[in-house]
């Protein structure tokens, strides 16, 4: 992070001033990998996962950020704590540009709460335990697993929306037909540009009952008063709590507003997602931008897809699966 993103923190005046982070799932998509880690930590380029997300809440202007994590998950709290030792050991060696990027993960005058969800009981659980935190003050709740390339960044978007609206915002975008068992999606007529008046929401419709094709991804703006709902719901499947279940809830009290974001979004949930993800916050990387742009344009010329795929020689080693085979 930048002296630029601090200063910003710092005097942007935003509406929304609380940002929660859901980060207390397992990972299972990338087991083996995140057996010992969190996959909040995972990196895209330099910077783990989460740092993004974060990064992005800051620079909206969000200065209280709550981390909803669970087992495991320390790795998390200990990014975004102050390391002294390191620091030290940096600012010893001269290495100034690192000392101030290590510094402002967190910067000055931002405060962190670290809460921990006992047990798997859902996204809406997860956001109902940072009740007693937001208070009676609108907040923003952002999935880590959607990382989203775009100009400006997509929460201070949806604030811009909030301060004109004063309406609970969902970020939404437009997905496959065949894919909407993925996705919450919401039953809506289009409003203004960009933005939907939302009159329903289904969590993962099979594509035949979808009540359209806008998907929500994972950033929210919400009023506190969802936490009363989300209190009052029943557990659903597998004893979950859904925070779509409460925004469905919220429709019949307070408006609704889809926001058709601009940014490009990647599902860092799904390896795919976060393959390619990496590649083009790795084009985009101030310091090896240009090498790796090189080098993928050499592979590409080389014909790498064509071989890669038949030649098993280059795979890496998997584990000896059959100790005996059959003559």
């Amino acid at each position: 992070m930048n002296n630029t993103l601090t200063a910003i923190s710092k005097t942007t005046a935003s509406s929304i001033r609380t940002a929660v982070f859901p980060v207390a799932g397992m990972g299972t998509r990338f087991l083996p990998a995140t057996k010992a880690t969190a996959k909040e930590m995972m990196p895209i380029v330099d910077k783990p996962l989460i740092q993004y997300a974060v990064e992005e809440a800051l620079e909206a202007g969000c200065d209280r950020l709550v981390f909803i994590s669970g087992r495991g998950k320390r790795a998390i709290a200990d990014h975004f704590d102050v390391a002294f030792e390191l620091e030290h050991e940096l600012e010893c060696r001269g290495k100034e540009q690192l000392l101030d990027e290590v510094r402002n993960i967190v910067p000055r005058g931002v405060s962190t709460v670290f809460l921990r969800q006992p047990y798997p009981l859902g996204l809406g659980h997860a956001v109902l335990m940072a009740r007693d935190i937001v208070g009676e003050h609108p907040f923003a709740v952002l999935l880590v697993d959607d990382l989203i390339l775009s100009r400006k960044p997509v929460l201070a978007q949806m604030i811009e929306q909030y301060t004109r609206y004063h309406a609970a915002i969902l970020a939404v975008q437009r997905v496959p037909d065949e894919e909407t068992n993925k996705y919450g999606v919401i039953q809506c007529k289009s409003w203004e540009k960009q933005i939907y008046q939302v009159s329903g929401i289904v969590e993962k419709p099979i594509p035949y009952d979808a009540p359209s094709n806008l998907g929500v991804v994972g950033r929210y703006i919400l009023p506190a008063k969802i936490f009363e709902y989300l209190e009052d719901l029943p557990a659903g499947s597998g004893g979950e709590i859904q925070l779509t279940d409460g925004i469905a809830a919220l429709l019949h009290e307070r408006q609704v507003l889809g926001y058709e974001f601009e940014g490009r979004r990647f599902d860092c949930g799904d390896k795919l997602g976060y393959l390619q993800a990496t590649i083009e916050f790795g084009l985009r990387h101030a310091g090896v931008g240009k090498s790796f742009a090189e080098y993928l344009h050499h592979l590409a010329t080389s014909g790498i897809c064509s071989y890669v795929a038949d030649d098993r020689r280059t795979m890496p080693f998997q584990g000896r699966k059959n100790k005996t085979r059959a003559a």
